[in-house]
């Protein structure tokens, strides 16, 4: 599925945009979202959803009564990042099983591409720490990194791995090919909330050439 990354600051737009795409992620830090318009938006999204919130919005404590509203107004998905204190993604996590959400842990590298054994080892230990799915996305600075990033989808399932920047853009689609379950998208090219991301027009005009 093309999930777009929802990043609106009108409380009608951000539902209207979930319930017109495949899946959306919810940037609750981004749409400036507080814990009554949370919960607002999550119960009126019909299609599949992801909780985000980084941490930079607002302290752990926040975060949790934020993620954990969505969580429980339907959220499908909810994000939590590896180097997040165990305590906040326990919450957090134990929050999501209760209520029948799946838990994403993540690790954003936005400076460079580790080694494929570095890569594995991050896998490995999100899944370790009780990951429903992995979330790997990191800076491409070559299209060799690109290349690490999907290999992967080799050893893994349940991964969502891409590449960042202009040289990882052919990963957020080549991911879907290679049994991503997901692969994110802006709405527009004036939305875009991370480098290397396409809309979800192009996104859509590449997968039907290719599928």
């Amino acid at each position: 599925m093309i999930c777009v990354s929802v990043i609106e600051k009108s409380i009608p737009l951000i539902v209207d945009i979930a319930n017109s795409s495949e899946m959306a992620e919810i940037r609750i830090d981004l749409c400036g979202l507080n814990l009554q318009t949370t919960n607002e938006v999550f119960s009126h999204i019909q299609k599949p959803t992801i909780a985000t919130c980084r941490p930079d919005y607002c302290d752990d404590e926040q975060r949790a009564t934020l993620l954990q509203a969505a969580i429980e107004a339907g959220a499908t998905y909810v994000d939590v990042e590896i180097e997040s204190p165990e305590t906040f993604k326990k919450q957090v996590m134990d929050f999501a099983k209760a209520h029948n959400c799946k838990s994403i842990i993540s690790y954003h590298n936005y400076e460079k591409t580790p080694s494929s054994q570095e890569l594995k080892t991050i896998v490995d230990d999100c899944f370790a720490q009780g990951a429903d799915i992995a979330k790997i996305a990191t800076m491409a600075q070559t299209k060799a990194d690109s290349a690490r990033v999907l290999s992967l989808y080799a050893d893994y399932s349940n991964i969502v791995a891409l590449a960042m920047g202009a040289e990882g853009k052919i990963t957020r689609i080549a991911n879907l090919c290679l049994g991503s379950p997901f692969s994110f998208a802006a709405v527009s090219l004036e939305h875009i909330s991370a480098q290397g991301q396409m809309t979800v027009e192009q996104m859509k005009t590449i997968r039907s050439i290719i599928e």
